[in-house]
């Protein structure tokens, strides 16, 4: 295995924000998970009033002069969106969640939301992977946050390391959907190990007990010491429309020296999530799943967001300079036929240039209401003007035919008339995004987070105005108008719950 061949798939820390996301600098790694519910346009909603609500992470936020303990901050729709004013901000020393918040846990670095004990409120699933458990430095630790009326509000429950001295970072990726279709959220849990643990269904909102447990193992390669690798990323939805849901595994493949970045495909089953059905996909460390055609099946959208070379000339396979978005199509045997974009695709703005980063990041909802999932992707590291590493972000519109890469596409940077703040460098607008309908009128709208004032993070609000995204009604959510800490680099708005 040559470390070096791997991409740098992580975002920078603040501190070192005035760098290149390629750098090799301290950093956060890019985990998110996709919820079964991936077709809908509302998805997470934790209070139960029908409007979409989104959670954003501020894993290197301060709590009670704790560097990097970390928080999630609920921010909770409405008819006008997601604003400051309505919202829960939660860490380690909140409610009943288990541990306390202590330097460099990372409470956040990890988020999926379902309905996980059947009440009819989302729940959200927290890891905090860098938690010291016991002797064990980077253990990691995992609690269940509790939906409700009032949204999430501290009362949790934890779910504990099955096999705390077979590895490190319990809890490093998450992804929730009904693997096994008995109309019950399940959720899968990745550490430093290859070996995932999948919790089922039925967990009980008193105890954190779930309904069962079993473990899978894809084909992905395990930590060691310094290099804590496993699972990069986990994505769950139905590719193949059986009802049943999927897994899309990220990790590093070993079947070669080389170890490169690959996805694997997991279906699910009557007995939940099976290795015997998988294939091998395109790679792409960030991974949506939507119907982008219409046809019932869910499509894998990854984000290969490195260059084609490595700093020593070695090519990368299925890689662009610039960046790249493979799109895997989905049918009734699973993944299918695929295709990739890049910013020198159709009428895609900007071109590809060695360190963009496009597709770093990555989401899907429909926008206009036709019944196509439309995508998102970030390019955090687009120059703009004098402005490195400045960020811009692509919306492109789902068709029957796929994904629409000549007409509507829209591109939004600091710049645009009618967003928020200016282009500045190293503010890595489209270091995550989000299209959800948080304004409950049915249609997805963009949420945007970026690394502002040098790390505190940010949240910026764009609206659909029922047929494409817009800047009108548009807003700016600051990480201490969020209410947390703008002591050391939060990094709030990095990381979105999906």
């Amino acid at each position: 295995m040559h470390q070096k061949h791997h991409p740098h798939l992580r975002l920078a820390l603040a501190t070192a924000a005035a760098a290149a996301l390629t750098g090799g600098l301290l950093t956060l790694s890019a985990t998110t998970a996709t919820a079964a519910d991936s077709f809908k346009v509302a998805k997470a909603d934790f209070n139960g009033d029908g409007i979409g609500d989104v959670v954003a992470s501020a894993p290197g936020a301060s709590v009670s002069g704790h560097a990097n303990a970390g928080q999630i901050v609920a921010l909770y729709g409405s008819a006008s969106g997601v604003t400051s004013a309505k919202r829960s901000v939660i860490s380690q020393n909140s409610g009943t969640v288990p541990g306390t918040a202590e330097a460099g846990d990372y409470f956040g670095l990890a988020t999926a939301y379902a309905d996980f004990n059947g009440d009819g409120y989302d729940d959200l699933a927290v890891g905090s992977p860098y938690e010291k458990v016991g002797t064990d430095t980077d253990g990691g630790a995992l609690a269940i946050l509790w939906g409700s009326k009032s949204g999430l509000t501290g009362k949790s429950s934890d779910v504990p390391d099955p096999a705390v001295s077979g590895h490190d970072n319990w809890g490093q990726t998450l992804a929730a959907g009904d693997f096994d279709g008995d109309g019950k959220a399940d959720l899968a849990v990745g550490s430093s190990a290859a070996t995932l643990y999948v919790y089922k269904g039925g967990f009980s909102s008193s105890t954190g007990k779930p309904g069962g447990r079993y473990t899978i193992k894809p084909p992905i390669q395990a930590g060691s010491t310094g290099f804590p690798y496993g699972p990069r990323h986990l994505t769950a939805g139905d590719v193949n429309g059986d009802g049943r849901t999927d897994l899309v595994v990220d990790g590093y493949e070993t079947q070669t020296s080389s170890g490169w970045n690959t996805n694997y495909y997991v279906p699910g089953a009557a007995s939940g999530l099976s290795i015997a059905g998988v294939q091998t996909l395109k790679p792409g460390i960030v991974t949506g799943i939507g119907d982008i055609n219409g046809d019932g099946y869910g499509d894998i959208v990854s984000g290969a967001g490195w260059d084609a070379t490595t700093s020593d000339g070695t090519t990368v396979p299925d890689s662009a300079n610039g960046g790249k978005v493979n799109i895997t199509y989905g049918s009734a045997s699973g993944p299918a036929s695929t295709t990739g974009i890049t910013q020198n695709s159709g009428n895609i703005p900007g071109s590809s240039e060695k360190g963009d980063a496009f597709g770093w990041d990555l989401d899907l909802g429909d926008v206009n209401g036709d019944g196509y999932q439309d995508v998102v992707a970030s390019a955090p590291n687009e120059d703009l003007g004098a402005n490195t590493n400045a960020g811009m972000v692509t919306v492109v519109y789902g068709s029957a035919s796929g994904v629409n890469t000549t007409t509507g596409v829209q591109s939004f940077a600091q710049s645009t008339a009618g967003v928020p703040g200016d282009d500045e460098k190293s503010d890595l607008f489209g270091a995550d995004v989000k299209l959800d309908d948080v304004n409950g009128d049915g249609k997805a709208d963009l949420l945007v987070g970026s690394y502002e004032n040098g790390g505190d993070g940010a949240v910026t609000y764009l609206p659909s105005n029922g047929t494409k995204i817009t800047t009108t009604g548009s807003r700016w959510i600051s990480a201490s108008a969020a209410g947390v800490s703008t002591s050391g680099t939060p990094q709030f708005g990095c990381l979105f719950a999906d």
